[in-house]
């Protein structure tokens, strides 16, 4: 029977440095408040035990073995695993043995390298890795011999929406930053009417009609803002459109392969940076979300473009894991420019855990659970989801992208 381990994350609040005061923005704990998700629920994690095992609850054994603790931050005690038929709880003198003999192991992070060295050789990790930016983990995944799968590569086709991770979890994403901003900024979102007067509603501005971009529109939308989006995809407009927003007209067409967007000219950069400085120059609330899987964030709005907005305005920008759309965006810090705050969350998907992890864990069920017949895992790299996935196996880094860049970082 397939031997199925939940890790506690090694990012988890508890475990997260901030920033040291010699950094020109403030360390915000609010801004870098750790990973917080973990990769099953307790339903998820009974669900999954009962799809390897129907006869589990009469059993008695465990399929899902939870490490103690991991569902502490997403407010997923261990008793709540535990109530659940055919998953148990590791304690924490057993962690190093319940790691050692995992077959498949679920996380939300790559796990550390410590954790790596704690796996079996020929286990299966699943996780969102950060091929890009964690080049020495993953080449350690490949020399322990591991077989790891990358949540960020699964494929956009249709098939794949229900696995898609980057989805879900950029939906709770683009939610709390229009509240982040809300709740940061110096007006009204709704327009109100009051014996004082008339109070005219915020003006906002999103950056990227992804699908954190929606959901910061269609929330901002909802708290009862003006909302303008920004996107070099003409593409998008029907969407911006269908949650009453407008779509800023700066007369190019960027659209590319794959629903992402082409490279710009200089001159079409040009011409787009001009149309969205006219607007951000008006707005109260800007919220940034152009952000590239495992890739630096592009840079979009310049010191220039801040300066030119109005004091007391606040600008959220989701890319600073990447780096940041903004020229001034610290990464888990707050930037006071002008009179404008600039806002640059880390983990943001974090700050909804519990929804988040429910979400993440749906998709590694849908992901995996194909794959699982008669009580074991069985991979098959030649299917349409599966195979662009697959980052190690056999003591290599089976992704050439990846691979080329462990190579050049080592």
């Amino acid at each position: 029977m397939l031997n199925i381990l939940v890790v506690r994350e090694m990012r988890a609040p508890d475990t997260v440095s901030q920033a040291s005061d010699g950094q020109q923005g403030s360390a915000d704990p609010t801004l870098a408040r750790g990973e917080c998700r973990v990769a099953l629920d307790p339903v998820t994690a009974g669900k999954l035990a009962r799809h390897l095992d129907s006869a589990i609850a009469d059993s008695g054994d465990a399929i899902v073995h939870v490490e103690s603790g991991a569902g502490r931050h997403a407010h997923f005690d261990d008793a709540a695993y535990a109530e659940q038929a055919g998953v148990a709880i590791v304690a924490e003198q057993d962690i190093p043995a319940a790691r050692a003999a995992a077959d498949l192991i679920l996380c939300v992070r790559t796990p550390s390298e410590s954790q790596i060295n704690d796996f079996r050789e020929g286990a299966v990790i699943v996780a969102l890795m950060t091929p890009y930016q964690n080049p020495q983990l993953i080449q350690t995944l490949a020399q322990r011999g591991l077989t790891s799968l990358c949540m960020e590569f699964v494929p956009r086709i249709s098939r794949a929406q229900s696995m898609d991770a980057l989805s879900s979890q950029a939906a709770v994403a683009g939610y709390h930053a229009a509240l982040l901003a809300a709740n940061e900024s110096s007006v009204f979102f709704p327009m109100l009417t009051t014996a004082a007067g008339t109070v005219r509603p915020a003006r906002v501005v999103v950056v990227g009609a992804g699908v954190a971009g929606l959901q910061a529109i269609a929330t901002a939308k909802r708290l009862g803002a003006q909302v303008w989006a920004y996107d070099i995809r003409a593409a998008a407009r029907e969407q911006v459109e269908s949650l009453g927003a407008k779509m800023i007209d700066t007369g190019v067409d960027a659209s590319g392969e794959g629903g992402y967007a082409r490279e710009l000219t200089d001159e079409e950069r040009a011409q787009q940076a001009e149309a969205l400085a006219r607007h951000m120059g008006d707005a109260h609330v800007v919220i940034s979300t152009a952000a590239i899987p495992g890739r630096p964030s592009p840079r979009i709005i310049s010191r220039e473009m801040v300066e030119g907005m109005k004091p007391g305005a606040v600008l959220v920008d989701l890319a600073a894991e990447g780096g940041g759309n903004c020229e001034l965006t610290q990464p888990g810090a707050r930037v006071e420019h002008g009179g404008v705050t600039v806002l640059g969350p880390l983990d943001m998907a974090s700050s909804l855990s519990a929804n988040a992890s429910e979400m993440y864990a749906k998709n590694l069920f849908n992901l995996l659970t194909p794959f699982m017949k008669d009580g074991e895992l069985s991979l098959d790299f030649e299917d349409a989801v599966l195979g662009p996935m697959r980052l190690t196996e056999a003591g290599r880094i089976t992704h050439d992208d990846v691979r080329a860049r462990a190579e050049d970082a080592a």
